[in-house]
């Protein structure tokens, strides 16, 4: 896929858990994070690991006590069951609080590469 594309649904519950549990399990939060945005990505067009995603990240946040991301991670928690109920899921978005919650996005190369990682044994 090229990073100039806004990707339609790239939903693979593998992917999503090999993702999830990348996040548990890695050496620092800033590898975390980049788990986390793949996850995001990944699963962002189903209900429950959308909202899975954004409760690890919210959970995160606390754990470094960095409050703006704990902040903007309950507000996108809130916005989780308007955003299925109206279909409106800005595709490709990395979740964060940094970024727009209602912003459709491009896929850096870093999450492409770490996504399609997910999926090779």
């Amino acid at each position: 896929m090229s990073t100039n594309a806004i990707p339609q649904d790239l939903w693979d519950p593998l992917k999503f858990d090999h993702l999830t549990r990348g996040a548990q399990e890695a050496p620092s939060s800033k590898e975390a994070w980049l788990y986390l945005e793949a996850a995001h990505i990944v699963g962002q067009m189903r209900w429950r690991p959308h909202l899975d995603v954004h409760g690890r990240m919210l959970r995160l946040a606390f754990k470094e006590r960095n409050w703006s991301e704990v902040f903007g991670q309950a507000f996108r928690l809130s916005l989780v069951p308007l955003g299925h109920l109206f279909q409106r899921l800005p595709r490709g978005n990395t979740g964060r609080s940094h970024v727009s919650a209602f912003k459709p996005m491009t896929i850096r190369a870093e999450l492409l590469l770490l996504i399609d990682r997910m999926g090779q044994p």
